[in-house]
């Protein structure tokens, strides 16, 4: 397939493919589906061979939220029947960290729901970093906190913190009909600050809450242009007593077409496969390793996985290894001093030939699968042992 050559190509020179060419990705059919697979395998494998990083997530403060993220279970307003917690204690949360890294994880992510930290905030987690740190030298931390203040970013480089989360989770254009209390531009400007600070920048998206082709073609290439070090993708878990309980838009298929126009868009950052994989590609999850380099082990900030054990298994039945923590996970040409993102080399090339009209149309969209949507309870704020 002609498009597929040209985005092989494009990727393995990090060249940013036209909108028309990554929306043909999501326009092709099941038929095509291991070639497209296939073709991302390319580039995935160019600049990160067969490793994948383990993550692992800490829900430090869970539920009670003040913000209106339609996808969110921890929500205003939100009747999804989730743990609900004030902060964890540093030594908490460092303990349940350390399920995570003797499972394999390479990074902890350390997670609370809310607007944005106070100072005060800024304060318990960076005790908390300290903490991990201590315990398991080597260990990468990233922080998802919310929205940053001045000067929040730098306190929390100057605790250890390696990395910083706040997705932008779908396009500009269509982000005030899932959220209200803040704006697309201020997701943004934390991803920016965290830049700014030196810490490695995180930010993805969330597939399957209604969106268009268009949509999440527009979302991905903002991430491109924001340049962060990691892009988690989320399939949307339709947890019930949120206003997208009803929202089931994906098939295992539509889901690895969309992972491999990220990975087409986005060639040598770390793409990672985040919440609602077991949820929408079930069965066909191993072959997501063949287009992203990086996933959660064991549970999720208010919904089980599957089990940690079962993920190591999958990483190495599908002929992938574990990435070490003596391993670097970026290309040489994307790190620089100080642990911050790097950048893209060349731009918009022109377009390669057109896409072969489809054999075949994508297969359609399951009923929903409620039944695989399991709320946490166990791990952090419990008193039952983690998921790792």
């Amino acid at each position: 397939m002609d498009l597929l050559n040209t985005l092989v190509d494009k990727g393995l020179r990090r060249e940013l493919p036209t909108r028309e060419e990554a929306l043909a990705v999501l326009a092709t059919s099941d038929d095509d589906l291991l070639e497209v697979v296939a073709a991302a395998g390319r580039v995935r494998r160019q600049w990160f061979g067969r490793r994948v990083k383990l993550n692992y997530l800490v829900n430090l403060k869970s539920g009670l939220c003040p913000e209106d993220c339609s996808y969110c279970s921890q929500r205003l307003g939100s009747k999804a029947e989730i743990l609900k917690y004030t902060w964890l204690k540093p030594d908490e949360a460092s303990k349940a960290a350390a399920a995570g890294v003797a499972g394999g994880a390479k990074r902890v992510c350390l997670v609370a729901s809310g607007r944005g930290p106070t100072d005060r905030d800024v304060d318990r987690v960076s005790e908390t970093i300290e903490a991990i740190k201590e315990r398991h030298e080597g260990i990468e931390v990233c922080a998802c906190l919310g929205l940053l203040s001045d000067g929040q970013a730098d306190r929390l480089r100057s605790a250890g913190a390696d990395a910083y989360n706040h997705n932008l989770n779908t396009s500009e254009e269509t982000y005030g009909d899932i959220t209200t209390t803040h704006t697309y531009a201020d997701r943004v400007e934390t991803v920016q600050q965290a830049q700014a600070a030196g810490l490695s920048a995180c930010s993805g998206l969330i597939a399957g809450m209604g969106e268009s082709d268009a949509d999440l073609v527009d979302v991905v290439f903002s991430l491109r242009e924001l340049d962060p070090d990691s892009v988690p993708v989320n399939f949307l878990i339709p947890f019930e007593g949120t206003p997208l309980a009803k929202e089931w838009n994906l098939t295992p298929q539509r889901c690895l077409r969309i992972l491999a126009m990220v990975r087409f868009v986005c060639p040598d950052v770390e793409v990672r496969l985040a919440g609602g994989r077991e949820v929408h590609l079930r069965s066909m999850q191993p072959l997501a390793l063949h287009l992203v380099n990086s996933i959660f082990l064991g549970d999720y900030l208010t919904s089980e996985g599957q089990a940690g054990q079962a993920d190591l298994d999958m990483i190495a039945d599908a002929g992938f290894e574990v990435e070490g923590a003596g391993t670097t996970t970026l290309p040489a040409h994307r790190a620089r001093e100080g642990g911050g993102c790097g950048s893209h080399d060349g731009g918009c090339a022109p377009c390669g030939d057109a896409p072969a009209e489809a054999a075949a149309g994508p297969s359609e969209i399951p009923a929903a699968r409620q039944d695989l949507v399991a709320v946490r309870r166990r791990g952090a704020g419990t008193d039952l042992a983690p998921n790792a």
